[in-house]
């Protein structure tokens, strides 16, 4: 079974950070694969107890960037609320 990944990003404020590096280990790995469909990067923002965050969901193709920056295994994503952060906008039709 493959398995998507998520992680925290954390606050607004801050997610930036994150994202870059992801999108700093997705693009050449994208590339050199063919620029696949399957393989991409969203984000969602999810309200806490305490604090809102941003989390970063990969998809299965996406794996090998998901343990680069540590993310943990995760159940696949309800489309809605997601922003794409990394891939190509065919992910969307091909994902979902």
């Amino acid at each position: 079974m493959e398995y998507w990944h998520s992680k925290p990003l954390g606050d607004g404020m801050w997610a930036d950070i994150p994202s870059e590096e992801i999108k700093r280990f997705f693009h050449p790995l994208f590339e050199s694969m063919g620029r696949p469909a399957e393989m991409a990067v969203f984000t969602q923002h999810e309200m806490g107890d305490l604090h809102c965050e941003w989390v970063a969901f990969f998809s299965p193709v996406a794996a090998e960037v998901a343990k680069a920056v540590g993310a943990s295994p995760c159940v696949k994503p309800a489309r809605e609320g997601l922003d794409l952060l990394a891939g190509s906008d065919e992910s969307w039709s091909s994902l979902f």
